[in-house]
């Protein structure tokens, strides 16, 4: 059996993830009596990321050392829906941190058309929460088939993507019951975070990631403010969200928790993108979502921001920042500001919070969005 708890198996450890869980979920459903369960789930991601931060860290480096061994020459990243969303993290943050080029699968060569690239030299990394989708399953299959190093990033290691990988790092997120995925989606980004440091050699970095739980947890205290502000968007029929750099990932999962939610029209651009015309269907009360936290890009998103404000566009702005936040018809202030190359984690904490009040402000049922289901399985 596949070697993926903290380097043990399942029957060494006499415990599977869901039943490790087991504790903290009981603890939740005592308390949050009355919640959907989206909410109870979006209130559990401190607890998913100090346990993948804890338990996970030696699995992360023995993976991280493998990579090494091998000397991969880029990285190849299989993915679909939120799972794709933490491939955009890892392309910056691998990029950023181990100077490796990360590519995003084509699927459909390795489906439809049956002409997978050449992947030898590769780290394929595949991303699921499920593990179940045929078509990322089939890009990692054909990566070990070529001779490339495949790990699998998953909630569910006993899976057919665990099944096809060589290594697998499980995130532990537990049963994710709401359609939306909240608490796995953070679990990703953090479990790519801790192999990006890991292959870094970096122990400050390492410590940092240790404090995210907390940071997400007080993050997680604006919930009143956005229920409140998620009123202003209830009769919304779209919207864009904005970000770039390491938050472009999370202006996408933003945009698509809108959609799968709100039914809102919700598009995602980076701040490059949207002045290449997209800029042109800005008027006046149109609804933006802007991810400002301190960073490299923060200069050019205010820019940008400030360009909006003047074409009298209903501005919310998620921030660390006082200037940004004084420009925004709704400021949402990030209260435990963290490093840009981490804030990922806990910038999507106000967007997960938005979808899910402006469904509720909508009348809609946030457990049970129309025509999802919990698994897609693509081809």
């Amino acid at each position: 059996m596949r070697r993926w708890y903290n380097g043990l198996t399942c029957a060494q450890k006499r415990v599977s993830l869901h039943e490790y869980r087991h504790p903290i979920e009981a603890y939740y459903s005592r308390k949050e009596i009355g919640m959907s369960q989206l909410s109870r789930e979006i209130h559990q991601q401190p607890q998913v990321l100090t346990w993948l931060f804890d338990e996970q860290v030696s699995r992360a480096a023995e993976i991280a050392e493998i990579i090494r061994e091998r000397d991969v020459s880029h990285v190849v990243v299989s993915a679909r829906g939120t799972s794709d969303n933490a491939a955009i993290y890892a392309k910056h943050l691998f990029g950023a941190l181990n100077r490796l080029t990360v590519s995003r699968a084509p699927l459909s060569l390795f489906t439809l058309y049956q002409t997978p690239p050449r992947m030898r030299d590769a780290l394929v990394l595949g991303i699921s929460q499920s593990g179940q989708s045929p078509d990322i399953v089939s890009v990692v299959e054909e990566g070990r088939r070529q001779g490339a190093l495949t790990v699998a990033v998953t909630n569910t290691p006993d899976s057919p993507l665990g099944d096809a990988a060589e290594h697998v790092l499980a995130v532990g997120a537990g049963e994710e019951k709401a359609v939306a995925a909240t608490k796995s989606y953070t679990a990703q980004l953090g479990a790519v975070a801790l192999l990006a440091v890991h292959l870094a050699h970096d122990e400050e970095r390492l410590e940092i990631l240790r404090r995210v739980p907390a940071a997400v947890k007080e993050t997680l205290g604006l919930e009143e403010e956005i229920a409140a502000a998620a009123q202003r968007y209830a009769h919304a029929t779209q919207c864009v969200v904005l970000g770039r750099g390491y938050n472009y990932a999370t202006a996408v999962e933003m945009a698509l928790k809108i959609k799968e939610l709100t039914y809102i029209v919700a598009q995602p651009y980076s701040s490059a993108d949207f002045r290449h015309g997209p800029v042109a269907i800005i008027e006046g009360g149109f609804p933006v979502f802007a991810l400002l936290p301190e960073g490299a890009v923060y200069g050019d998103m205010l820019s940008l921001v400030e360009e909006l404000v003047g074409r009298q566009a209903e501005v919310c702005i998620i921030s660390d920042r006082d200037e940004a936040l004084a420009m925004a018809r709704v400021p949402l202030r990030l209260p435990a500001p963290v490093p840009e190359w981490v804030s990922p984690l806990v910038s999507i904490i106000p967007g997960q919070l938005l979808a899910l009040h402006i469904t509720e402000a909508k009348g809609y049922d946030p457990d049970h969005p129309r025509g999802l289901t919990k698994v897609t399985e693509t081809r």
